[in-house]
């Protein structure tokens, strides 16, 4: 079921079960922006579209194993039956520890440059506990370059900071960077 917002965005989010062709490239598209924007999310610039694609085919894998649950937001089309470009897409990491089932780890959250502070990156983070709530998880966590906007949308949305570590990953182009982990507890 696509999740809209009252004042009815450019975009829909929707859970999918398994990629298409179509998906995929557009992920890997996405993927390379995002780095190549400086965003750091696991990936050093520069990305190959080849390397992104193959990503997208391993979670595509984790997505059809129920490890995962992937959001897409895709662009509003003319044809309310024709798929709209994907402009953004959210990760909920379903599979856990033996004694964690309650809990999910929201991961690789990514907006097209594009469509950056529209209030795609909340609307997305909503879907993701939505669905969180939807598969039975009542404590989510993430972790975020520090200072960062996902930083101030996740603070912003409710979510506790625990801590910050300092030069726990890498920005795209090689410089050592803070990351700051969150928590929320679902009701």
């Amino acid at each position: 079921m696509p999740i809209t917002a009252p004042h009815a965005p450019a975009w829909t989010i929707r859970r999918v079960e398994r990629l298409g062709p179509r998906q995929t490239e557009e992920l890997a598209a996405l993927l390379v922006a995002v780095v190549h924007g400086g965003a750091s999310v696991g990936f050093m610039a520069p990305l190959s579209l080849e390397k992104a694609r193959r990503f997208w085919q391993g979670v595509d894998a984790a997505v059809r194993r129920g490890e995962r649950a992937l959001l897409l937001a895709e662009l509003r089309n003319e044809d309310a039956n024709a798929p709209g470009r994907v402009v953004g897409t959210v990760q909920l990491l379903l599979e856990q520890p033996e004694n964690q089932p309650h809990r999910a780890d929201l991961a690789k959250m990514q907006v097209a440059p594009e469509m950056q502070r529209q209030g795609l990156g909340a609307a997305l983070m909503q879907a993701a506990e939505d669905t969180a709530r939807a598969c039975g998880k009542t404590v989510l966590v993430l972790d975020t370059v520090t200072s960062s906007a996902g930083d101030r949308l996740y603070t912003r949305m409710g979510w506790q900071r625990v801590g910050e570590v300092p030069h726990y990953a890498l920005w795209p182009d090689g410089r050592p960077c803070p990351t700051t982990y969150f928590h929320k507890q679902l009701t």
